[in-house]
C-alpha cells in the first residue's frame, strides 16, 4: 500500500467520507490483489499492468468511486453514470455500500487489464 494513499485517506475530513473511502480501498485490495496505488490529480488511482482500474474522489457531500474498463459490465440500473468505458457511483452520507456488488464489478472489469 502507498504511503501517499494513506496520508490522502488521513486528511479527509468528513469520518463518514474518511471511513467509505477506507473501505472501497479495501475493495479495490481485494478484486485486485496485484493492483498497484498512487495519487494522481490529487486523487487516489488504483492500477493493474499500468492501467486505470479504479479511482477514488470526495466532494464537499458525497465519495465517488469511479470503475474503469466498465464496457463489458452488466450494472444496475440507475446507480452508475458516466460513459461506457468508466462508470461512476456517488455515494453521500448514511448510504450503505454493497461491498459484494462492487467487488465483483472491479474483479471483472480488472481481469482484462
Amino acid at each position: 500500500m502507498s504511503q501517499e494513499v494513506i496520508e490522502y485517506m488521513e486528511k479527509v475530513k468528513e469520518p463518514w467520507q474518511a471511513t467509505l473511502c477506507q473501505q472501497l480501498r479495501q475493495i479495490v485490495h481485494n478484486a485486485v490483489p496485484d493492483v498497484q496505488e498512487r495519487i494522481q490529480y490529487n486523487k487516489p488511482h488504483f492500477l493493474k499492468n499500468k492501467k486505470y482500474a479504479a479511482v477514488i474522489s470526495t466532494s464537499k457531500d458525497a465519495v465517488s468511486f469511479t470503475i474503469f474498463n466498465a464496457t463489458e459490465l452488466t450494472l444496475p440500473k440507475g446507480l452508475f453514470d458516466g460513459p461506457p468505458e468508466r462508470k461512476t457511483i456517488k455515494f453521500r452520507n448514511g448510504q450503505q455500500i454493497d461491498q459484494s456488488m462492487l467487488t465483483d464489478l472491479v474483479q471483472q472489469a480488472a481481469s482484462t487489464l
